[in-house]
């Protein structure tokens, strides 16, 4: 309240004592302040994260924007991590709505399928995909691994063949392809292909276990823990390589092998 009009609200209270002053209004409330998306430095942060907290930070991200491509794409892949495999595929089917010559959107949407096993719903993602981009060879792995789920087996060995037309020695695909010679009882097959694998700089650890596990089907033993505890903590190490040892003792079934693409 300035000066004079404390001074007059003093002067009618002396001459009127009686009288009730009303009370001065509240002040106004602050508008609210809009929420800010991350920057790119935060954004390059959080993928640093676990899934849940990396899925935390997309869900904000994308609820403050649901038209962010990479906020959607980012959030589909931390679920995935998370086994939230069809709120995933919500995710990235999203902003495949929004942008329908998305391919990464068309892919992640494939993926979450795929791997909630869903194969048959990730066709259609898929196929759209190749058309978009007929030389990527994302999609036609990840065709690969779905015809594979829903037994159409020389389909699927057809697209991993395409894909590595696209891209030679690429060692995700030549992954999948060996985990699906190793479905087949084809281990000798799986191994050829997985040490070409290993052997591209681009091999990442989810391959090099492929390559254990395939040892492990074979015997081999040896070369399998070693390969294991070259990339797992001991703890992790020493389970993985008791359940190797399980398998190769008839003692316990072959897993399932972790897919890329």
């Amino acid at each position: 309240m300035c000066r004079k009009l404390a001074f007059a609200a003093t002067v009618i209270a002396l001459a009127l004592p009686t009288l009730s002053l009303a009370a001065p209004p509240a002040p106004a409330a602050a508008p609210a302040v809009a929420p800010v998306k991350a920057s790119p430095e935060q954004r390059r942060m959080a993928e640093q994260e676990q899934p849940l907290a990396r899925a935390a930070f997309w869900n904000r991200e994308a609820q403050i924007d649901p038209r962010d491509a990479e906020a959607g794409l980012k959030l589909s892949a931390a679920l995935r991590a998370l086994g939230q495999y069809d709120q995933a595929a919500q995710a990235a089917r999203q902003i495949a709505q929004l942008y329908p010559d998305n391919v990464d959107a068309l892919l992640e949407t494939a993926r979450a399928r795929i791997e909630g096993g869903q194969a048959f719903y990730a066709l259609e993602p898929l196929k759209q995909a190749v058309i978009l981009a007929p030389r990527d060879w994302r999609a036609l792995s990840l065709q690969g691994v779905a015809y594979e789920q829903i037994d159409l087996a020389d389909d699927a060995l057809a697209a991993y063949e395409r894909a590595l037309s696209l891209s030679p020695n690429n060692p995700a695909v030549l992954s999948n392809e060996a985990m699906f010679h190793l479905a087949r009882g084809e281990a000798f097959r799986a191994e050829d292909l997985l040490r070409r694998a290993v052997a591209q700089p681009g091999a990442t650890v989810q391959i090099r276990q492929n390559l254990a596990l395939v040892l492990g089907v074979e015997g081999k033993l040896s070369e399998a823990e070693r390969l294991v505890r070259m990339d797992l903590p001991p703890e992790l190490a020493n389970n993985n390589i008791a359940y190797l040892r399980a398998m190769a003792a008839g003692q316990a079934p072959r897993p399932t092998a972790a897919r890329g693409g």
